[in-house]
């Protein structure tokens, strides 16, 4: 099959925050020949990035806790527990952001990065695009507590707890965003790799 898709129109429909756009478009079909015309919204986010911090030394992970708007319909679970993670802005990397976003929401320095995956989030409406860390921090010099830019109205909460109760947090659906039970699970999968690069 010749994959291959043809845009007959756009529209801005939306630009704040984020931003929508609504698109017309046409795609070759699997059995052959093309689509009828479809009209699609599509949430413009951009390229993010998101860090799974982690000491092998205390095996300890940081976790995050903050309110999100996108769990609003269910009020109870407003506030969710996640890692760090941000937008990648004009003329930064995806290791730009990690260590700028570690030390706005967390305080804290990374000392080595591995990157786990790069992943849309949902595809289905919108362009975010993850680029997913681990990355290699002293536990011990962690400052918990409130962190967060208040020019960005960030409200953070930090903590830092064993990996086992980070893993039995994602096993009760305490923690219920994406990126960090995906982040979790690998470590879950991974830790033996990365004790052996970060403890040699």
């Amino acid at each position: 099959m010749n994959k291959q898709f043809v845009i007959h129109k756009k529209e801005n429909v939306y630009s704040g925050f984020f931003r929508l756009e609504k698109y017309w478009l046409t795609h070759t079909l699997y059995a052959g020949g093309w689509s009828e015309e479809i009209c699609r919204e599509l949430f413009v986010r951009g390229r993010c990035v998101a860090v799974l911090l982690y000491d092998p030394h205390t095996d300890k992970v940081v976790l995050i806790e903050q309110f999100r708007v996108g769990a609003i319909l269910d009020p109870d679970k407003a506030w969710l527990i996640e890692i760090v993670a941000g937008a990648i802005e004009e003329g930064e990397t995806a290791v730009d952001v990690a260590h700028r976003e570690a030390l706005e929401e967390a305080g804290c320095e990374i000392q080595e990065l591995m990157v786990i995956n790069e992943f849309y989030t949902t595809p289905g409406g919108m362009a975010e695009r993850i680029t997913l860390f681990c990355g290699k921090v002293d536990s011990t010099k962690i400052r918990e507590g409130i962190h967060g830019l208040a020019e960005e109205q960030e409200d953070i909460l930090v903590r830092t707890v064993d990996f086992a109760e980070a893993y039995r947090m994602v096993e009760s659906n305490e923690i219920d965003s994406a990126i960090p039970i995906l982040a979790i699970q690998w470590l879950a999968l991974n830790k033996h790799k990365l004790h052996a690069k970060w403890l040699s």
